[in-house]
């Protein structure tokens, strides 16, 4: 059976839903820099944020979401991935996978899977910023929902 979403007026919801978005919201804002500080300052325990942190969030940001999958060629170097994943967390992409290949004649193919509701940019301005970066041969877009 496929999920089903309700859009619920706030007020209606239970008080751990409510509370479990406002520290989502203060995690996003930078107010908190750990969600276990957060559900302290809405009054929430850690387990009950986890319950429900997945199945809460304001509509403006469901109709926000925005899920891509890039490929991205690497040279085999130190320091070249966690560069590439500085410049998706600088821009506000929100890693969900990653798979790297074993590297093959110098280069290793990585697969990001992201949410990009929350970018500065577009997916387009992220891949040709992650092609001017040193160490990246090849960035492309090979999938979007």
């Amino acid at each position: 059976m496929a999920e089903q979403f309700y859009a619920v007026r706030e007020d209606l919801l239970p008080e751990g839903m409510r509370k479990a978005e406002q520290a989502k919201a203060l995690l996003r804002r930078g107010e908190a820099a750990t969600i276990g500080e957060a559900a302290e300052r809405v009054g929430l325990s850690r387990s009950a944020f986890y319950k429900y942190k997945d199945g809460v969030y304001p509509l403006d940001q469901a109709a926000r979401a925005s899920i891509a999958t890039l490929s991205i060629d690497l040279e085999h170097r130190s320091g070249i991935l966690s560069k590439m994943l500085g410049l998706l967390a600088e821009d506000g992409g929100n890693v969900l996978t990653i798979t790297q290949s074993i590297p093959l004649q110098g280069l290793a193919n990585v697969v990001v899977t992201l949410d990009a509701a929350q970018m500065t940019g577009g997916i387009g301005e992220l891949t040709d910023r992650l092609r001017g970066l040193a160490g990246v041969r090849r960035a492309a877009v090979v999938g979007r929902s």
